[in-house]
C-alpha cells in the first residue's frame, strides 16, 4: 500500500520498533489487521476492553498496514474496506486506550514468533493477548494459539481465544463482507458491518455527459485500494461540507457514450451547487438496476428520471440505524 500516513489518533511503529509507545500501565492487547472494523471485530474488541476495565489495565489494539496478504502474497491483489487512517480512527471510537499501527514488511514477516512476542511484552507491556479462532502470527505463521499460549508461559502474558461471531450460520470476515460488496449487497453488507458501506474521494472533471442531458452529475474517479460496489445503479446518501442529500449514483464505464473509465458518477437530487475539487462521502443504501446500454439519448434520460423518483421514494422511507452485533 502506498499511502504514507500520521495518524493523530494513533502511532506509527515500523516493524517491531515499539519504543514509541510507552503507556502508562499493563496492557491487554489484541492484534489484527482489523479492515472495516466490522461486527465480528467489534465482537471481540468489547470482549478486549471489558476485561482491560476489569483488571486495571490499558486496552490495546495492534494493526498492520498494509494487510500482510499484500506483502507475502504480491500477486494476489486486496481491496480494502476502510483506508488505515479510517481503520485507526475506529478503532480509537470502539474505546481503546492505545492504538499502535504497525508497518508490515518483509523483515516482519520473517521475525519469529517469540521476537514479536517479547517486543510486546517488554515494550507494550502486554499482561494479556486476545486473538480470534484463526489467529497466526509469526515466520511462516508459526504463532498459533497452542504456540503462543506456550511462549505466554515463559514470557509471563496469557492468551484468550474468542469464537468468532456468526450471521446465518457462517463467522462474519472482511472476505464475506468485500464479497457481498462486490456483488451490490449493500443491505447484507451493513448487517455485517455494523454500518452502511461508505466510500468518500474529491470531485473531479468529467466529460459533462449528465450536464448534456439536463442532469447534474458529480464525477468521483474510484480508488484501486477500496472495494467497489459492483456496476449499476445505487440509492444512496452523499455527504458534501457537512450536510446530507439524497443521491442517485451509477457505477460503471456509461457503454451508451462508448466510454471504458470506470467511475462513480453521482446526482445529489435538490442540489445545484458547483462540487468540483470538494470532498464527496457516499453511502450506499439500495442497488436498484445493473448498468445498461441504450440505443436511444431519451430512453436513458427516462430511465434515469425513473431511477431518480425510485431514489427519492427509498430515502424518504428509510429508517437505517446502526446494527448491533446480536446474531450470533
Amino acid at each position: 500500500m502506498s499511502e504514507q500516513i500520521a495518524h493523530p489518533s494513533g502511532m506509527i511503529a515500523n516493524g517491531l520498533e515499539l519504543s514509541i509507545v510507552e503507556p502508562a500501565a499493563d496492557t491487554v492487547v489484541t492484534i489484527g489487521t482489523f479492515d472495516g472494523v466490522h461486527l465480528g471485530h467489534q465482537h471481540l474488541i468489547r470482549q478486549v476492553i471489558a476485561r482491560a476495565r476489569e483488571i486495571g489495565c490499558l486496552a490495546a489494539a495492534l494493526t498492520f498496514i498494509p494487510h500482510p496478504r499484500t506483502v507475502l502474497h504480491p500477486e494476489l491483489p486486496l481491496a480494502y474496506l476502510s483506508t488505515s487512517p479510517e481503520r485507526v480512527q475506529r478503532l480509537k471510537e470502539q474505546g481503546f486506550d492505545l492504538v499502535v499501527a504497525t508497518m508490515f514488511t518483509p523483515e516482519l514477516a520473517a521475525t519469529s514468533a517469540e521476537e514479536f512476542m517479547t517486543a510486546l511484552v517488554r515494550q507494550v507491556r502486554m499482561r494479556e493477548l486476545w486473538v480470534g479462532h484463526d489467529f497466526r502470527l509469526g515466520r511462516g505463521r508459526e504463532g498459533d494459539f497452542k504456540s503462543l499460549r506456550s511462549l505466554g508461559c515463559k514470557l509471563g502474558y496469557t492468551v484468550h481465544l474468542v469464537e468468532p461471531l456468526l450471521y446465518d450460520g457462517h463467522p462474519i470476515n472482511s472476505t464475506r463482507i468485500r464479497k457481498l460488496i462486490a456483488a451490490g449487497e449493500m443491505e447484507q453488507a451493513a448487517e455485517l458491518l455494523g454500518r452502511r458501506y461508505s466510500l468518500s474521494g474529491q470531485v473531479i472533471a468529467g466529460r459533462h455527459v449528465g450536464r448534456s442531458l439536463g442532469i447534474r452529475t458529480a464525477n468521483i474517479a474510484c480508488d484501486p485500494e477500496r472495494v467497489i460496489p459492483a456496476n449499476g445503479v445505487y440509492a444512496a446518501w452523499a455527504e458534501v461540507a457537512g450536510s446530507r442529500y439524497m443521491a442517485a449514483v451509477n457505477i460503471g464505464i456509461r457503454p451508451s457514450f462508448g466510454l471504458t473509465e470506470r467511475l462513480l458518477e453521482v446526482h445529489l437530487l435538490d442540489f445545484e451547487n458547483n462540487l468540483y475539487n470538494t470532498e464527496l462521502s457516499i453511502e450506499f443504501v439500495h442497488y436498484l438496476r445493473p448498468e445498461l446500454r441504450f440505443a436511444e439519448v431519451s430512453a436513458l434520460v427516462a430511465q434515469i428520471q425513473h431511477d431518480i423518483a425510485e431514489t427519492r421514494t427509498i430515502l424518504r422511507a428509510d429508517t437505517y440505524h446502526e446494527v448491533d452485533d446480536n446474531h450470533g
